[in-house]
């Protein structure tokens, strides 16, 4: 196999890298290798914060939850038990603490006009039922309509321009609450407990293993429901943007689901170097990192490897199930999943602006390509010689961001902050194509 051809040393110690299943031409200069990774440290310790038991920081916080659009969902903790809860009244949005919450993306990048327009799209049954009762009470009505305001406003519309918009084409308007294509899924902390200060926020590494396999539980249980009740939607993209350098318009964790109802160019060109060879994702995924040392990390159901070819530093973490799709792989497959990606977000620490990134079959393709989720580390700013050449300088070697992993994992499993069934840098197996996603097709 030619590997060298995507991944090779010059005599300087540059690294010249492309990526095998984007085509991304990647260089990485020995000189920049030593910037730091995040500038979090110098953030001033003058804006400290005060501490509330309930939060009040942002829009996504708990106590400001009828700022957001009817809630679809949530996960509540009972006695140490997970419970999912569906369309609660907004009644009783605050008789208990949501873990988890789900609700509309007030702006969609996919709005619920274009799958209108484009395919006569209609709410289904499921969800004009829970409409009709939502609007039906006095308090959810009122919700609704101060919800739908608010995006108005932000939408450039007066005060006059609202209150001349006829009830009947508002309640038309608010479809995009109860059955847009457009899901955020908001944990319930802004800030880290016992926070001091502006920069002490609650991030994904902060979770616990059992936290975040349930919050990967409940974003599957999203991508089940926008499916069953859409039927023209092809691929669900579920990402994550943290902090702003990554694109986030809020410094409160969340993630997003975007149905689309194409594939996009870089599923498309995956699907088709699997038709040419099925073991693709084998060769040019693990099999690829364990012969350059890069793996760094695994369990019996995922491994986790730096990726190559990359505008950004990043982890690639793989299932190896044979299941193809998030939601079909069984609660042990998604919890080993879950805790590889907690343990490598906690790994890179929560100050790191970076981006999370789903990929995996989509809903209707024969050819089946493994789960597998990009942590993209935000430290550089592509500009003016990557426009020029399309040539993108990563400042972080492979190895090097390996190196900077490894001894914090090993420090998080002595701590009993990451799973102890993690096995890391030299423990991993290193197996020749552990994925699986190919068999039985």
């Amino acid at each position: 196999m030619d590997y060298h051809s995507f991944y090779y040393m010059m005599a300087d110690g540059t690294v010249k890298q492309v990526n095998p299943f984007t085509g991304v031409e990647v260089w990485t200069v020995s000189e920049r290798g030593n910037r730091a990774i995040t500038d979090a440290g110098k953030e001033p310790a003058d804006k400290p914060i005060v501490p509330h038991t309930l939060e009040d920081h942002c829009s996504f916080c708990e106590t400001r939850t009828l700022e957001t659009a009817p809630e679809k969902s949530r996960v509540v903790r009972r006695n140490g038990q997970y419970s999912f809860l569906h369309h609660l009244p907004t009644t009783r949005y605050f008789d208990e603490s949501a873990l988890f919450r789900r609700v509309s993306n007030l702006f969609e990048i996919v709005s619920i006009n274009y799958w209108r327009k484009n395919y006569d799209y209609k709410l289904s049954p499921k969800n004009q039922a829970w409409k009709d009762e939502y609007l039906s009470s006095p308090e959810g009505l009122q919700h609704a309509l101060d919800v739908l305001e608010y995006k108005l406003k932000r939408s450039g519309r007066s005060d006059e321009e609202i209150a001349a918009i006829p009830i009947e084409t508002k309640f038309i308007l608010m479809d995009a609450f109860f059955g847009g294509g457009h899901e955020l899924i908001i944990p319930q902390r802004h800030y880290r407990p016992g926070a001091r200060f502006a920069n002490d926020l609650h991030s994904t590494g902060d979770m616990s293993d059992e936290e975040h396999w349930q919050y990967f539980l409940f974003i599957i249980d999203a991508m089940v429901d926008t499916i069953e009740n859409n039927r023209y939607v092809r691929y669900l993209s579920v990402f994550k943007n943290w902090l702003k350098p990554a694109g986030a318009s809020f410094d409160h964790l969340h993630t997003q689901i975007v149905a689309i109802d194409e594939w996009g160019a870089s599923i498309e060109r995956q699907v088709e170097m699997i038709k040419k060879d099925k073991n693709y994702f084998n060769t040019f995924g693990p099999n690829f990192a364990g012969l350059h040392n890069l793996v760094f990390a695994e369990n019996d159901y995922a491994l986790a490897f730096i990726g190559i070819g990359h505008r950004y530093p990043t982890v690639e973490i793989y299932s190896k199930s044979v299941n193809a799709r998030p939601y079909e792989h069984t609660p042990e497959e998604v919890r080993g999943m879950s805790d590889l990606v907690k343990a490598c977000h906690a790994a890179i620490g929560g100050k790191v602006s970076v981006n999370e990134e789903w990929y995996y079959t989509p809903i209707d393709s024969i050819f089946k390509m493994p789960w597998h989720i990009n942590i993209k580390m935000r430290i550089n700013v592509p500009a003016g010689f990557e426009g020029g050449t399309s040539i993108y300088i990563n400042p972080l070697m492979p190895i090097d961001l390996r190196d900077r992993l490894v001894p914090v994992l090993y420090q998080l499993r002595n701590e009993g902050k990451c799973s102890a069934n993690i096995r890391i840098a030299e423990e991993c197996r290193v197996l020749p194509n552990p994925l699986n996603y190919h068999k039985n097709s």
